[in-house]
């Protein structure tokens, strides 16, 4: 199961899950392993050492019970069938204690062996407390003659030699074991490591493979979709979810280019559908005059009136080129280059080009909370234009010897420019993108100020707006976003 594939992010976290169990259960194993070795080992160990010892002390205790008992018979020592007594009694505990402790046939074969040729020595010991004779000189000079002692024992001995070399070969086998492990044991306790790392490796090159590289590819490419670029594909690859999502993204962005070249396409043919009247009216109304005006020409009666019908022509001529050329101005798309200045050097610079127009009319302009000037983020040259033509329909608007209020107003959140003149107030109420109300009575105008000025601010991201007061002015307001703080620095 580990070499699959997953196919969805729920096996692969099983397959995490289920390698770091495995991880466990062999570091588990190997540590139960070793710990269940070292401890049958070391049980096996300490029975084998006690086994040595107690018969170590079986045979001090009948090596005892054989000198002592026999000089205490010899001598007629009256505590001689008791000190008998006594070893006999604690050399038969621990023959029974060793057989119990006994774990294999050849032990408890050799212990009872030996238990055998202890029962053959003890019936001879049993005879000489037994025989009367024994006051005898010369007996008991043989009694404690060592060589006496050394036949009478030399069947427990050879007893006692075998069950001590079987004993010996169990030490030295288990011995052998324990070096073996040890041996083995640098090679042994290193493979969980290996193991861990194997699996740390497997499960981070299939959670890269099936999970962090199709997630980042996904977020890099949503990002690429979400600036505009909608024909650009996500792989679609990784986990079933990752490549779902994938899929879906992708299919989002097909159905978003459809959706916009349709909207673009009734975009079109809605702007089309506006302009075309506003083109017609522009250009048909200026070709009529020219032609009625040609016309005249035909029944002049003088020089005079022939100039005069010859400038008209001239006027409306240059007055459609004029607004030609303001059309194809509006309609080419704005690309501003931002930078920081002052709102009032904007309009300052706007107010130095009207200078002589407003000289003429005998104007002056009342500048209200300059005080209050802020930065703004702005294209001085696209706004200075916007602001030079709502400043020339309100010169041109306002009467003569007219006060034009200029204002510049910190709200905190934001910034306005108001422009507030003294004429009758707009006979329509301007629109963004409408370019049809407002066509100019003014022989140089062209009527699209208005519209180059929403369409700036909108570039700009502020906002334009204009209050109208019948009879008494108009009041133009562009509001735009503060600096912040991080944008000033």
């Amino acid at each position: 199961m580990l070499l699959q594939r997953p196919k969805s992010l729920k096996n692969l976290i099983s397959v995490h899950e289920i390698a770091f169990l495995f991880l466990v259960a062999v570091t588990g194993l190997l540590g139960g392993m070793t710990a269940y070795f070292w401890q049958v080992n070391s049980t096996e160990s300490v029975r084998i050492n006690a086994l040595i010892y107690r018969t170590e002390q079986i045979r001090g205790e009948f090596f005892g019970q054989v000198q002592e008992v026999i000089r205490a018979r010899v001598l007629e020592d009256p505590r001689a069938y008791d000190l008998y007594s006594d070893y006999s009694r604690r050399i038969d505990d621990h023959f029974n204690k060793l057989r119990s402790e006994a774990a294999l046939r050849t032990e408890d074969e050799a212990i009872q062996g030996l238990q055998q040729s202890y029962r053959e020595i003890q019936k001879d010991m049993n005879k000489i407390f037994s025989d009367p004779y024994l006051s005898n000189q010369l007996v008991r000079i043989k009694i404690l003659d060592p060589r006496f002692a050394q036949r009478m024992i030399g069947l427990f001995e050879r007893q006692y030699i075998q069950l001590k070399q079987i004993l010996a070969d169990e030490h030295i086998a288990l011995d052998k074991t324990l070096e073996k492990w040890t041996r083995f044991a640098p090679v042994i306790v290193p493979v969980p490591l290996i193991l861990a790392f194997m699996l740390v490796l497997y499960t981070r090159l299939i959670l890269r493979k099936g999970f962090l590289r199709p997630m980042e590819e996904l977020m890099a490419g949503a990002g690429t979709i979400s600036q505009g670029q909608l024909n650009h594909k996500i792989p679609e690859h990784g986990v079933e979810e990752i490549s779902n999502l994938a899929v879906a993204i992708n299919t989002m962005a097909s159905d978003l280019v459809r959706s916009r070249n349709a909207l673009v396409e009734s975009e079109k043919q809605a702007a089309l559908g506006s302009l075309i009247p506003v083109v017609a009216h522009n250009i048909r109304n200026p070709l009529a005059s020219i032609r009625a005006t040609a016309q005249l020409i035909e029944n002049a009666r003088d020089p005079d009136e022939l100039k005069e019908f010859k400038q008209a022509i001239i006027d409306t001529t240059d007055r459609l080129g004029r607004w030609v050329s303001a059309l194809v101005s509006y309609l080419h798309p704005l690309k501003p280059i931002f930078t920081k200045v002052k709102a009032g050097r904007l309009v300052d610079a706007a107010l130095v080009l009207l200078k002589t127009r407003m000289e003429e009319k005998n104007m002056t302009v009342d500048r209200q909370g300059w005080v209050h000037d802020e930065l703004l983020h702005v294209d001085p040259d696209l706004m200075e234009q916007a602001l030079y033509g709502l400043l020339v329909n309100a010169v041109d608007a306002s009467p003569g010897e007219s006060v034009l209020t200029v204002s510049l107003v910190n709200k905190q959140d934001n910034f306005e420019i108001h422009i507030l003149d003294r004429g009758p107030g707009l006979p329509f109420e301007p629109k963004a993108g409408n370019l049809e109300p407002g066509q100019s009575t003014k022989r140089f105008g062209t009527g699209l100020g208005i519209p180059i000025a929403f369409k700036i601010c909108q570039t700009h991201g502020w906002d334009l707006e204009f209050n109208i007061h019948k009879g008494s002015g108009t009041e133009v307001i562009i509001r735009a976003p503060l600096i912040t703080e991080e944008e000033g620095q």
